[in-house]
């Protein structure tokens, strides 16, 4: 394990589990859910309401930072802790997820991927080597490995090929991150003539505080390449942790849940497991049930700027017209901002007024209501009621009204 990273287990019911997993910028009591900050800002909320309502770890973008406004300005900044004014843990997603999805206008080989950018059309490579180097300039505290992404429900072949080119990436992404954290060549310096910054959390030009490197296990929804996937990657290396990939990208819920099962019984129990861009509340539910310790997803800010709401009850799209006279909350059990100060009929006169507002109250409840539920599920792990409370929760969740639907 890394150098100022530690995984302490405190209680397990099944294979749901409890732990805190400490970092060079503090601990993440687990499960956690992982606000996402793509462009190193979780859409329309400010770092301290954040803190506010709990959110402990935050994710952003190797892809998206490294095309605007680039890692290297961002490394002169301080690093991206620095940049975006947030002092917890932070975690760097490789852009191997963002990189695939530009179907047509990527090109894979065994070097890398020549990709055009959806910002202007100009054209880019990222390779493990180059990879790295983006997330050593960014300086999170997890930086994830660069990875051939693809469709759920892709075949055998398909998934194969992308898993074991995963793996063989891995094995040059070590190499490049070993050579990096040796002194390698001196980063190019963008900002030459800027002034110091106060407060800066890490010297320039690279990060003082370790950074951990999590493989990601792919294989689809091929139970045997997922364990393929696993063993090959144990035999890499002594993990900090793990990410688990290439889910929720297309396959049935039934898939992902029976490849989370194969996952966690290939994955030492002793480190901390995270899936990758997963962020419904009942697949966080199911995935903590199976193993898995963190989470993050854009669903709570996207749903959120497009009226949708999630309840303990289901999910509620605050723009239907029953609402307009509705003095409820939108969830009467929860305890964040919007729901202690404002009604569904005024959150609801603020998106058909095409208010602001609006959008930054919907966001913010529902990324409280993920990670509060992770609490929840961490209070019941602790307690040891994990499986009954996951049962009613889940049940009262799926019996959503007509009105909620």
């Amino acid at each position: 394990m890394d150098t100022g990273f530690t995984f302490e287990l405190e209680a397990e019911a099944g294979a749901a589990r409890a732990a805190r997993f400490t970092t060079p910028h503090g601990v993440v009591e687990t499960p956690a859910f992982m606000p996402v900050g793509t462009a190193a800002t979780v859409k329309s909320l400010d770092p301290d309401e954040l803190h506010a309502l709990g959110a402990q770890m935050i994710l952003s973008n190797a892809y998206h930072l490294h095309l605007r406004p680039g890692d290297e300005l961002i490394r002169d900044f301080g690093g991206v802790h620095r940049f975006m004014g947030w002092d917890g843990p932070l975690l760097t997603d490789s852009g191997g997820f963002q990189v695939f999805s530009l179907e047509g206008l990527r090109t894979v080989s065994e070097d890398g991927v020549e990709f055009r950018s959806h910002i202007d059309g100009s054209t880019h490579v990222f390779t493990p080597e180059s990879v790295m180097q983006i997330e050593r300039n960014l300086g999170a505290d997890v930086i994830m490995q660069f990875d051939h992404v693809i469709p759920g429900q892709s075949e055998e072949a398909a998934a194969r090929d992308a898993s074991e080119r995963s793996v063989r990436w891995l094995a040059r992404c070590v190499a490049a991150l070993e050579r990096l954290r040796a002194g390698g060549p001196p980063p190019k310096t963008t900002l030459p003539n800027s002034p110091p910054l106060p407060g800066t959390i890490f010297p320039l030009p690279a990060p003082s505080h370790s950074q951990a490197l999590f493989p990601i296990v792919q294989g689809g929804i091929h139970a045997s390449l997922r364990r393929e996937a696993a063993r090959a990657i144990l035999d890499l290396g002594d993990w900090t942790g793990f990410g688990i990939g290439g889910l929720s990208v297309g396959e049935a819920k039934p898939d992902m849940y029976r490849i989370l099962e194969v996952v966690d019984a290939e994955l030492p129990r002793d480190r901390p497991r995270y899936l990758m861009g997963v962020g419904f509340p009942e697949d966080l539910v199911e995935g903590v049930a199976r193993g898995v310790d963190l989470f993050d997803c854009v669903a709570p800010t996207r749903m959120g700027r497009n009226g949708a709401a999630f309840t303990r009850d289901g999910r509620l799209n605050i723009k239907r017209a029953e609402f307009r006279t509705d003095p409820r909350p939108l969830d009467p059990e929860c305890d964040c901002a919007a729901c202690r100060r404002f009604s569904r009929g005024y959150i609801r006169h603020l998106f058909t007024a095409d208010e602001m507002f609006g959008l930054h109250l919907l966001s913010l409840h529902n990324v409280h209501f993920l990670v509060h539920l992770m609490r929840d599920a961490r209070a019941a792990i602790r307690t040891g009621t994990f499986a009954a409370w996951s049962r009613t929760w889940l049940a009262r969740y799926h019996s959503r009204s007509p009105v909620v639907a």
